[in-house]
């Protein structure tokens, strides 16, 4: 699923193509994705000027001059192509057209993408947006406020972070990289983290998403950037995906026996034995 940095990529890609352009029209090719698509979707959607962008967590929200926003899911498998083509791609089952004649397509092949209408005033009030906990990078996401989300959880510390209550937008890869760069072993009970650890692991974590976001994301079987391109942050890891490599911040064997994978709540932790030693 793609994480907080490819989310914004798709974003700003979005927001460069068509933020102050009038959409004209909206071709829906199934009434549904993951959930229901709204039934007045087009007509509330078709005419209207886009007049910004955002994200929450995984989400994207186009608002519209309706003041109306679009919520965007990607799921799965879902991404955004802009100047789709014609006829449209296979499994491009939404496209936004503008006026001056740009194609928006949403490709989803696994349909677990979503798309939803909200009153931009009460976009924090929206369903799946309305539990989230902060945006892991702004300010006011520091080390106190996560010690504090913490506080007395005996659940590992990568599940935590998964937990969107918790932070939002984050995802597999970037919770390991930043671990693995704190020293912090993925199974540590969360509510056990001192001060100076959380401090620490708030800087890894806003490091790693921006670095991300400068290198567009990290591409992995479905994501590629808006325009086409991928991703280039996965020649960036340092333990997602290097099981049996060695550490790259270790002198080798027999100091460092390379990055082990073990499985937390049903997703894949990779981390390094010999930098992040188990308390």
């Amino acid at each position: 699923m793609p994480e907080l940095p490819e989310v914004e990529t798709v974003m700003r890609g979005m927001q460069i193509a068509l933020q102050g352009h009038q959409i004209s029209d909206v071709i829906l090719r199934r009434p549904d994705l993951r959930w229901q698509i709204p039934a007045d979707f087009r007509d509330s959607v078709a005419g209207q000027t886009v007049t910004g962008f955002r994200r929450r967590g995984k989400y994207i929200l186009m608002r519209l001059s309706n003041n109306l926003s679009v919520v965007l899911h990607l799921g799965m498998s879902g991404r955004i192509i802009l100047d789709s083509p014609t006829p449209p791609a296979l499994h491009e089952h939404v496209t936004f057209i503008t006026a001056d004649g740009r194609r928006c397509g949403f490709i989803d092949p696994r349909r677990f993408g979503m798309l939803d209408l909200v009153p931009t005033g009460q976009e924090e009030q929206y369903k799946f947006l309305a539990a989230m906990g902060p945006e892991p990078l702004e300010p006011a996401f520091t080390g106190p406020v996560l010690r504090a989300a913490l506080k007395g959880r005996k659940s590992p510390i990568k599940t935590a972070l998964l937990d969107q209550k918790i932070v939002s937008g984050l995802g597999n890869i970037y919770v390991c990289e930043a671990l693995y760069r704190t020293g912090i072993h993925p199974q540590t009970a969360a509510g056990s983290l001192k001060p100076q650890e959380t401090k620490r692991l708030v800087q890894a974590i806003k490091d790693v998403l921006n670095e991300a976001i400068a290198a567009g994301g990290s591409s992995l079987k479905d994501y590629v950037r808006p325009e086409g391109g991928l991703g280039y942050f996965q020649h960036a890891w340092r333990v997602y995906g290097r099981k049996g490599q060695p550490c790259p911040d270790c002198p080798g064997a027999p100091a460092c026996t390379g990055v082990e994978q073990i499985t937390q709540a049903g997703r894949s932790t990779f981390f390094c034995p010999s930098r992040q030693k188990m308390r």
